[in-house]
């Protein structure tokens, strides 16, 4: 039976047994700083932890960031193609006015 630890009650206590924790996929690389400690020590490996537990509110105002300009990006958006619609329909207004002045025009 595989049993897997938990952040509260990991597997093993021994820093070197655990998984190292993997960078994060959506961060662009070299957004923390790098970590200069030995690699493989326990206390390496407990700064790196320590050090990716206090980034991780940086990361979520970040992503948070990265949401709200979509968002606000996509709000600009909208609101123009609306604009360029309502343009749109005055100028086939205008043109069918002008062509129905012309038809009455070339009728009389």
């Amino acid at each position: 039976m595989n049993i897997h630890g938990t952040i509260d009650r990991p597997l093993t206590h021994d820093p070197k047994k655990q998984a190292p924790m993997k960078p994060s996929t959506s961060e662009p690389a070299g957004s923390a700083i790098p970590d200069f400690t030995t690699a493989g020590t326990a206390t390496g490996s407990r700064q790196n932890r320590t050090r990716e537990m206090q980034l991780i509110p940086e990361a979520l105002a970040r992503a948070h960031m990265h949401e709200r300009l979509y968002e606000a990006e996509r709000e600009r958006r909208a609101v123009r193609l609306a604009a360029a619609r309502r343009m749109q329909r005055r100028a086939e207004r205008a043109s069918m006015r002008a062509r129905r002045a012309l038809a009455m025009a070339v009728m009389q």
